[in-house]
């Protein structure tokens, strides 16, 4: 764990490159998506809010964001663009073991991280427990191999100069981790672009 977050603490500064220019058709189309699935209500937690990517179009769409990463550095890029918003807090945060009282939540996000983990359904537990009955989990995630199972080259490049993904996803396999995982009735929006996303929507029941 320490050593993942030094390496998201050393490249908090070039992420957004990736953000806004590499990758900038699928963020634009996922950041469209979040915001319609946000409720002026709502009292959302954010995980793994990286440099703020989510957390920008997230926080004047709800009532309050907290908006967590285990990155200081990550951390402090989400609340350099978001100082506008008086509805922000910023904490440091594991999302495989959440510092929040079970239900505590309207929304819980969790952006384009599950494929970096060894356990994915470990954090898919907790995004569960801190959520309210009723509430809603989004789960973005990049999709890095197609149908033929053959990697994207972006996705690739990345694994390289990052710390790699841990899950290779196709839009597929990665609706089925929500079934075997016992999410029948998830729902998916898939987001096109150089590295596409899927995003899972779970209504707690």
């Amino acid at each position: 764990m320490k050593k993942n977050t030094l390496f998201w603490d050393r490249v908090a500064f070039v992420y957004d490159i990736f953000v806004n220019v590499i990758n900038v058709k699928t963020h634009r189309q996922l950041r469209r998506e979040i915001c319609d699935l946000i409720e002026p209500s709502d009292v959302v937690l954010e995980c793994a809010c990286g440099t703020g990517m989510l957390a920008e179009v997230i926080a004047p769409r709800c009532a309050k964001l907290i908006a967590t990463d285990f990155s200081t550095k990550m951390l402090q890029k989400t609340e350099k663009k978001c100082k506008r918003f008086t509805n922000t807090t910023y904490t440091i945060a594991n999302i495989l073991d959440l510092n929040f009282e079970t239900g505590s939540f309207d929304t819980v996000v969790a952006g384009n991280v599950v494929h970096l983990l060894r356990d994915p359904r470990e954090a898919l537990q907790e995004l569960d427990r801190v959520c309210r009955p009723g509430g809603k989990i989004i789960i973005p995630t990049y999709i890095n191999k197609d149908e033929n199972n053959k990697e994207n080259k972006f996705a690739k490049i990345a694994g390289k100069i990052g710390t790699g993904f841990k899950n290779k996803f196709t839009f597929d396999s990665y609706e089925r981790f929500f079934i075997d995982a016992g999410y029948d009735d998830a729902k998916f929006i898939t987001v096109e672009g150089k590295i596409p996303c899927s995003i899972a929507v779970i209504e707690k029941k």
